[in-house]
């Protein structure tokens, strides 16, 4: 059910009676491509406002974008497993609401990344294939015809997402890769972010299994964490090169030390913030076992994370607002959570969008 519509710019909003909002077209010209955005810890429907205003409005006859309600403030606590289970029936409920739509992508900042990863999981549906040779043919391609709640996976992208978790070293800025805080972040994490913390800790050990984000980087029973990346035509990583005091550069661009790029101030007027970007092929785990001999600084659980989630390509886009007037509010500008306050960070959106397979 919808509260009410509110028109701004040529852009139209509806509420649903949970809080979550759908950013579309005023003309209402039929979009076809569902965009599923997803906000991080603590947060809410209204982080992504600016960002969803301006894919519509770029991509009017394109883009039907659903703002998530189902996780917001401190349901962001329940544990990445618990949000994504409920991000997914959300999915269903909107795409149920909308049965024109054709396609999908998501767009999530912070943790919310790794609950939609979890949720894409749950909603993925495989290929159906005449015989076994075209499915074991097709079990590793990119791009692969499986569905994601039976709509075609178009984009998958995270901004300043903690991919690797956040109990390496220097994972978590704030903690100034103090080896002593670090351990003690570590047995204290639950009692600040409850089963949330844990998971990005990697210290949950739910019946003896290993911890979620591990899990994630393979297909697990019915959930299939890989098989729906994969199934994605691109994955995308937005991720700050410095100033984001929670999420540190390395867990949020899915590399190893010795793999962080050195970068200079962006020439490009259009993406003044944009100071790399490099594809990454998909890549098997003997390339990964060599690099971690070379890179002693490598936790084990977190060289697997990195093995397992490059095994799809990325495209990987860093940014830098370190002459920013907010950089120290750094995680919230790549995002624009507050439309005026977070606004140098318009730049970002907008290659986004400029980049965006619609």
């Amino acid at each position: 059910m919808e509260k009410g519509k509110v028109e701004s710019g040529g852009v139209c909003s509806s509420e649903t009676v949970n809080g979550g909002k759908d950013i579309f077209s005023c003309q209402n010209s039929g979009a076809d491509h569902l965009v599923i955005m997803v906000h991080g810890i603590l947060g809410s429907a209204t982080d992504w406002k600016f960002g969803a205003e301006q894919f519509v409005r770029m991509l009017p006859d394109k883009v039907f974008v659903h703002c998530s309600e189902r996780n917001m403030a401190k349901l962001t606590l329940d544990g990445v497993d618990v949000m994504g289970e409920r991000l997914a029936e959300e999915v269903l409920e909107v795409i149920k609401r909308n049965p024109g739509l054709k396609k999908i992508s998501f767009v999530s900042h912070s943790v919310g990344g790794l609950v939609a990863r979890y949720a894409i999981g749950r909603l993925y549906r495989p290929p159906r294939m005449e015989n076994v040779a075209d499915l074991l043919a097709n079990a590793c391609v990119e791009g692969s015809k499986g569905t994601i709640a039976g709509l075609q996976p178009i984009n998958f992208v995270t901004v300043a997402t903690p991919h690797l978790g956040s109990r390496g070293n220097k994972q978590v800025p704030f903690l100034f890769g103090v080896t002593a805080l670090e351990k003690v972040a570590f047995h204290v994490i639950h009692l600040i972010f409850r089963r949330t913390g844990q998971h990005l800790f990697l210290c949950d050990n739910d019946e003896g299994r290993p911890p979620l984000l591990k899990r994630m980087v393979e297909d697990d029973g019915e959930l299939r964490f890989m098989s729906a990346l994969r199934s994605f035509k691109r994955r995308v990583a937005y991720s700050n090169v410095g100033y984001d005091h929670i999420v540190g550069w390395r867990t949020s661009s899915i590399r190893r030390n010795n793999e962080l790029p050195k970068w200079e101030d962006s020439l490009n007027e259009k993406y003044p913030h944009i100071v790399y970007e490099e594809h990454c092929k998909a890549c098997d785990g003997e390339q990964g076992e060599s690099v971690v001999k070379e890179d002693d600084s490598l936790d084990k659980t977190e060289e697997e994370l990195v093995t397992g989630l490059s095994r799809v390509s990325w495209d990987k886009v860093d940014v830098s607002f370190h002459k920013s007037r907010r950089r120290f509010a750094a995680h919230s500008v790549i995002q624009v959570k507050d439309q005026y306050v977070h606004a140098e960070g318009a730049d970002v959106i907008q290659h986004m969008i400029d980049n965006f397979i619609v």
